[in-house]
């Protein structure tokens, strides 16, 4: 486990700007700070889990919600369609150990 939080984890607290499209109790979404397409954002929980190996069964009412959520902010940047990704462990892509679901359209 991570001694320092993550990234994410200070954008959630406001100790790093970010461009918030989006926050609830649950969840805050971002814009991507390298965007890989016309619109790339983050959907990252508040609660700090590292990885998808990590999540326990009293996080899918969470990860329910932030499902639900996407086509929501799909929506609301004028999307038809979309891709989501979510890199799981450092072989799998993932640079910040805090979950979080990418968000492409174009």
């Amino acid at each position: 486990m991570q001694s320092e939080p993550s990234i994410f984890t200070r954008i959630i607290n406001k100790e790093i700007p970010a461009d918030v499209v989006y926050e609830d109790d649950k969840c805050i979404v971002i814009k991507d700070i390298n965007p890989r397409a016309r619109v790339h954002l983050l959907i990252i929980p508040k609660k700090p889990i590292a990885t998808l190996f990590d999540l326990k069964p009293e996080d899918k009412d969470l990860m329910g919600h932030m499902m639900l959520l996407l086509p929501q902010i799909a929506q609301a940047q004028n999307l038809d369609g979309f891709k989501t990704q979510i890199h799981t462990g450092e072989s799998g892509g993932q640079e910040v150990f805090h979950i979080h679901i990418h968000l492409l359209g174009n």
